[in-house]
């Protein structure tokens, strides 16, 4: 009997410790989400007077979203707009605002949407992406709910323009889907809060999450140590600390981004202003090593500034030279460096790069590729004006437009003036088929001229804990914190 007693206590206290860890585990996974983005600490910045960081468009997409916004797959829903109508000829966008308020708990406007649209597009704008909406002649307020953006040529992409967080509406503390709550005593995170209307309760459901930011080996570090749910806003720059550290199976995915990722002159130099010096160069990169040697899914060695799979325009064709495998052309390669600097000391190609072991992998890409036919190659120091910068930069449509005007004379430190006619005559044009040629034949002139050297599409990650399921990659790389921990319906995939 005193056996028996002795066993039903030990039983009893079992249980209960069970118990215990049970509902740890279940508090734990109940609790508030954990956002980190690599960057410095998010800003509720206005994308009109500063150029948003990597940190500063998780907020705002999710705090102050425009008249649409992206989903977890990049595909453009409403956002303060709840409908919008297209004219046949496609020069009339028009919108009807959701009844909403912004986050001080004044009522939306079409007339305050309207005015923050013109700021955030407007010449004095610092906006990164204004250019883009270079065909926008106008912006009107019908009535209090009802504006209209009016076109002087079609664009089939404004809508993905549109949903980007550089268009996000500070306006009134932003409009949601998230407000901020005050921080944490400690400053540094910030508490998003979501209401969400559910058809079988009487309350609305509360959604919060706390986001906060860090550098990429602590943010890995925390990820591995299960202290943060979702990490977003990697690159090729700290990949390597992602590789480098024990995660959970598929916990590492990466985005199919679209946009450019390479090299371009960053000043007008002897050397670089030639361009059998810049076709040298690209031509004796190994991008299949450097492509290896990143091993991201899906990756693929570029040699043309356009992508393939960009809308209303053929894939490029990759040059001649590409053809033929590395070791092929390195022979004849050293054979044009000698004859391009005959006579004179082989130059010293300074390269700007970012601090990150991503970054030294490049270095060390071109160090050996570009020593293998006879030049030497130094990565600039701080503040020194390189011959080569990088380039790495997502695409905010999936138009070819943005991929050409970013070497226009007003961007590119070494430009060609019949570039930038072939680019204003594409801006005029209403036939979109005559502007996509005029897209090609730029596409051409860039890649002949080498203004730019491409090696690969951008390279973007994050790392997502079993917790989090309403997270998909997409072509824009970027993430919606709405509905993180529900199921996505893939059906549409």
């Amino acid at each position: 009997m005193r056996i028996s007693l002795l066993r039903r206590c030990f039983l009893m206290a079992m249980a209960a410790v069970a118990a215990a860890s049970v509902g740890g585990c279940e508090r734990k996974s109940q609790g508030v989400l954990q956002v980190l983005v690599i960057g410095g600490q998010p800003r509720l910045a206005d994308p009109q007077r500063v150029a948003p960081s990597q940190s500063d468009s998780v907020l705002l997409a999710n705090v102050a979203q425009g008249l649409v916004r992206f989903d977890a797959h990049g595909q453009v829903e409403p956002g303060l707009a709840e409908t919008w109508n297209v004219s046949d000829d496609g020069l009339s966008y028009i919108f009807r605002l959701a009844n909403t308020h912004w986050s001080d708990g004044r009522r939306v406007t079409a007339q305050q949407v309207a005015q923050t649209l013109k700021r955030l597009i407007g010449p004095p704008s610092r906006n990164p992406i204004k250019d883009s909406f270079g065909a926008v002649e106008d912006v009107v307020a019908m009535t209090d709910r009802v504006l209209e953006i009016r076109l002087k040529q079609p664009r089939p992409h404004l809508l993905q323009l549109l949903a980007q967080p550089q268009m996000a509406m500070v306006y009134g503390g932003g409009s949601g889907p998230f407000t901020i709550e005050r921080p944490k005593a400690s400053g540094k995170n910030l508490m998003l809060v979501r209401d969400v209307e559910t058809p079988d309760e009487e309350q609305p459901r509360r959604d919060r999450l706390e986001l906060g930011s860090s550098n990429a080996q602590d943010a890995v570090r925390m990820f591995a140590a299960g202290e943060t749910d979702l990490v977003l806003g990697g690159t090729f720059v700290d990949l390597p600390f992602a590789r480098e550290a024990s995660l959970p199976r598929r916990a590492l995915q990466f985005d199919p981004a679209s946009g450019l990722f390479g090299l371009a002159p960053g000043r007008d130099s002897k050397i670089i202003s030639d361009p059998d010096v810049r076709r040298l160069l690209s031509q004796a990169i190994d991008r299949d090593a450097l492509v290896a040697a990143l091993s991201v899914p899906g990756l693929v060695p570029r040699a043309t500034v356009l992508e393939p799979g960009l809308d209303n325009i053929p894939d490029p064709a990759p040059p001649a030279w590409a053809a033929a495998p590395i070791a092929d052309r390195r022979a004849a390669l050293a054979a044009t460096a000698r004859r391009l600097f005959a006579g004179q000391e082989a130059p010293t190609i300074t390269v700007a790069l970012p601090i990150g072991p991503g970054a030294d992998l490049l270095f060390r890409r071109l160090v050996n590729d570009w020593g293998a036919i006879g030049l030497t190659v130094r990565r600039s120091a701080a503040g020194e004006v390189a011959d080569l910068r990088l380039i790495d930069e997502v695409a905010p449509s999936t138009s070819a437009n943005w991929f050409v005007r970013r070497f226009r004379c007003a961007q590119a430190r070494i430009c060609d003036d019949h570039l930038d006619e072939l680019l204003e005559a594409a801006r005029d044009t209403a036939v979109l088929a005559q502007r996509s040629a005029l897209f090609e034949q730029a596409a051409r002139e860039i890649d002949d001229q080498q203004l730019f050297i491409p090696i690969a599409a951008p390279i973007r990650w994050s790392l997502v804990s079993s917790r989090i399921a309403g997270f998909a990659g997409n072509r824009f790389a970027i993430h919606t914190l709405i509905d993180l921990e529900q199921r996505l319906d893939r059906t549409g995939d």
